[in-house]
């Protein structure tokens, strides 16, 4: 499966997010599509069904949302330092 950019996931929330507070669901036709079109978007981004789904799955993917994953640390450590020669 492709894997959307984190960069493109954080925009789709934030735009959703936005879009939610503002009550984009119960206003214009146009914001009631945009919404539609932007809840579509993070579902085909994350592979998932739902939009509640797509939204902990995109937010799981952004860098920071797994503050306990040491694995960058571990390869670090394991990768040799240059000699310098």
């Amino acid at each position: 499966m492709l894997m959307a950019h984190p960069a493109v996931l954080k925009d789709l929330i934030t735009q959703y997010e936005t879009l939610t507070l503002l009550g984009a669901g119960k206003s214009t036709p146009q914001a009631r599509q945009r919404l539609a079109d932007i809840s579509y978007t993070l579902c085909v981004a994350t592979g998932t069904g739902d939009v509640d789904m797509a939204l902990i799955a995109a937010r799981h993917r952004l860098s920071g949302a797994r503050p306990d994953d040491d694995s960058l640390l571990q390869a670090s450590a394991s990768t040799p330092e240059p000699s310098g020669v």
